[in-house]
């Protein structure tokens, strides 16, 4: 995985700075690896080959330069947090790699006819790593302590389909057990949803529905994650010891439930930066190691190289409250002004692909019809239709010349190289194309975070930044999460301001709103691309290119997908070192 700060999702690579995102909140593991491209996934590692012995069935695997963020799911928000987690972690439902959702921890669910409620069987005699046994008020806790308001969970909105989360995330009501979460007994327990929600069980396989053991909390308050050798979940492995300044080690869990690893230990260990963590694999010291973007050409022939592409689109954001931002034909002259085609084959050394899409390729809502703004199909953009429109929008906003502009600051966060080149190719092409100036600020990821945040409601302090989101296969999750009326990401305030065009924005909030509780499949995904095409012709994001993901692995080392950053939990057990 590449370090990055990620908006939601924890499915982020861990190297250049905008492929993936520390989001503030949302969805771990959930930014699916796709299909490369039309085809089958490219593994060079086969699954009929038989295990090594034991003394050699140890993964070693770079998780960056610095400490998790967190190992709490009701705390972490780092794509490296999630990965870790689900190995030791579960929940009642899980992702596969082919989108779906399935049972975990159930043994089975079922749904209401009205689509208000889901109930959920468990599996028999389920334990903690510990040996203690889990049952349905564990579960009932673990979602209960993800939206008490004495927890601050930022990842809290994951769950937002629930009946009163928002009350009690808000510190109105004290629990939700026996109002929305309802034991019934030991191995049933029922989940109230406030509305109609399709992508439910999407959303409620992310991090933020793992259950955690109860025990370890009590006895160990805030520095419970500091034990979690003591039993801290009951997925397929356990954990074996941590260090701050290390990493983490962990075990098969002897207690799992499912098909048990045949790895002997997992490694995830500190390694420094994704250019320092490939040089160490190239000299055999890991096992696995995320190729840098600029590596990328050189490094596509050789045996232990795979590649997929990923539900991840790195984007710009323009604050509406901001003005020039407040008039949409300014935003698409900036939108035709860029030149995605050169971005990702020069700048991200043709490791990314170019688009003009909210919601990616190789997920459900997928629009192939779709075009970019004003009708321009070409992602190389339109300098003379840019120009046009720039001229057009300054008219319609008062701006006799450029020089009447408000000055436009563009902030972005840098941990590599590949991120300055970036901005510094944007404000060229803006410049060259509109002849507008753009200034460049660089801030940490964290006051960036912060920042967005912020800009919720308001003029600033972002005019205009970049991000990048990963999160769960539904468009749900991409459209009405960050669009939505009232939705906790509308950070460019979409609908919420005060120009000419912000009723036409509100009615497709309401449209958003329509099929986020249609149960009609069809209907539903149609409603969704009629919205979405709205929003790119609003530019309420200015997408620059969806991710790939480029690494290479132990040509020894057997898995069951495209890559190990999405695996699910009974999966591990198709992990291993062959002889």
């Amino acid at each position: 995985m590449q370090n990055s700060i990620f908006r939601r999702g924890f499915r982020m690579s861990r190297s250049n700075i905008l492929h993936k995102a520390l989001i503030p909140t949302l969805l771990c593991l959930l930014a699916l690896v796709v299909v490369a491209c039309g085809g089958e996934p490219e593994v060079s590692q086969s699954q009929n080959k038989a295990p090594a012995p034991a003394d050699k069935q140890v993964l070693r695997y770079p998780i960056g330069s610095t400490d998790f963020g967190s190992l709490d799911p009701a705390l972490a928000t780092a794509n490296i947090d999630g990965f870790a987690m689900q190995t030791f972690y579960t929940g009642l439902v899980t992702y596969k790699e082919d989108h779906t959702v399935v049972d975990q921890m159930a043994a089975s669910h079922s749904i209401s006819a009205d689509g208000l409620t889901y109930t959920f069987m468990l599996k028999p005699d389920l334990k903690f790593s510990d040996g203690t046994p889990l049952t349905a008020n564990d579960v009932a806790y673990s979602l209960n302590r993800v939206l008490s308001a004495d927890t601050k969970s930022p990842v809290a909105s994951t769950l937002d389909p629930i009946k009163d989360w928002e009350k009690m995330a808000t510190g109105k009501i004290k629990t939700l057990i026996g109002d929305s979460l309802i034991v019934k007994d030991d191995h049933t327990i029922a989940i109230v949803l406030s509305h109609p929600a399709a992508y439910f069980l999407q959303t409620f396989s992310s991090s933020a529905s793992m259950v955690v053991n109860k025990n370890l909390i009590e006895k160990y308050g805030n520095k419970w994650t500091d034990h979690l050798q003591e039993g801290a979940g009951a997925g397929p492995f356990k954990v074996q010891s941590y260090s701050h300044d290390k990493g983490l080690i962990l075990v098969p869990n002897p207690y799992y439930y499912g098909p048990k690893p045949k790895l002997e230990k997992l490694e995830l260990l500190r390694s420094g930066s994704t250019d320092t963590a490939y040089r160490s694999y190239l000299a055999g010291q890991l096992d696995y190691a995320q190729v840098p973007s600029v590596n990328v050409p050189s490094v596509r022939k050789r045996p232990d190289y795979n590649h997929a592409v990923e539900l991840h689109i790195t984007y710009l954001n323009m604050n509406y409250l901001a003005k020039p931002f407040d008039t949409i034909k300014i935003r698409q002259a900036f939108a035709l002004a860029t030149n995605k085609d050169l971005i990702a084959e020069n700048v991200m050394h043709g490791a990314m692909l170019p688009t003009n899409h909210l919601v990616p390729e190789g997920m459900p809502g997928y629009n192939k019809n779709l075009t970019g703004p004003a009708g321009v199909a070409s992602t190389k953009g339109d300098p003379v239709k840019a120009k046009q429109l720039l001229q057009e929008g300054m008219q319609e906003a008062g701006y006799a010349s450029i020089k009447q502009l408000p000055p436009i600051t563009f902030t972005y966060f840098a941990n590599d190289s590949d991120v300055s080149n970036l901005a510094a190719v944007l404000s060229q092409q803006w410049q060259s194309v509109l002849g507008i100036t753009v200034k460049l600020n660089v801030i940490s990821a964290d006051v960036l975070i912060e920042q967005e945040t912020n800009t919720a409601g308001n003029s600033g302090p972002l005019q205009f930044w970049f991000m990048g989101i990963s999160n769960f296969a539904d468009p749900q999750g991409w459209l009405s999460f960050n669009f939505g009326r009232g939705a906790s990401f509308n950070v460019t305030n979409y609908g919420q301001n005060k120009s000419s065009d912000a009723a036409t924005q509100q009615a497709v909030q309401d449209e958003l709103q329509k099929a986020d509780v249609n149960l009609n499949p069809q209907e539903r995904m149609q409603q969704y691309n009629d919205a979405e095409q709205k929003l790119v012709n609003d530019v309420s994001w200015l997408p620059l290119y969806q991710s790939e993901t480029h690494h290479l692995a132990n040509p020894k080392l057997q898995l069951p997908g495209p890559d190990l950053e999405l695996v699910a939990p009974d999966d591990w057990s198709k992990v291993y070192f062959a002889q």
